[in-house]
C-alpha cells in the first residue's frame, strides 16, 4: 500500500514531467517565430531542463524520509526558477528575473533536505 505523501507526489512528478516535456517542445518549435532573441531561447531551454530533472526527482520523493518537506522545496523550485523564466520570455518583462535565484535556492534545499 502506497501512503498518501507517496501518491501525491508521484503524481505530482509525473504531471510536472508531461508539463515540462510539453514545454521544452512548445520552446523548441513554437517559440521561433514569435523571439528573436537567442538569450531568451536559451533561458526557456534552461528551464524547460531543469524542469524535466527536478519533475523526475519528484519521483523519488515518495523514497524521502521527510517527503513533504522535500517534494514541497522541488516544487516551489520548479515554480520559481523555470516559472519565472518561462513567464520572463514570454512577458519580456526583465524584473522577473529576481525570482529566478529563490527557485535555485529551493532546489538546493531540497536536494540537501534527501540527505535528513
Amino acid at each position: 500500500m502506497v501512503s498518501p505523501a507517496a501518491s501525491l507526489w508521484f503524481k505530482t512528478g509525473a504531471v510536472s514531467g508531461a508539463s515540462a516535456v510539453l514545454l521544452g517542445a512548445f520552446g523548441a518549435h513554437g517559440l521561433q517565430n514569435r523571439v528573436k532573441d537567442p538569450k531568451m531561447l536559451k533561458n526557456w531551454d534552461t528551464a524547460a531542463q531543469y524542469h524535466l530533472l527536478h519533475s523526475a526527482v519528484l519521483l523519488a520523493v515518495p523514497f524521502a524520509r521527510r517527503p513533504n518537506l522535500v517534494g514541497g522545496l522541488i516544487t516551489t523550485g520548479i515554480v520559481f526558477f523555470s516559472g519565472s523564466l518561462y513567464t520572463l520570455v514570454l512577458t519580456e518583462k526583465k524584473r522577473l528575473g529576481m525570482i529566478t535565484p529563490m527557485g535555485g535556492l529551493m532546489f538546493v534545499a531540497g536536494w540537501l533536505c534527501l540527505l535528513l
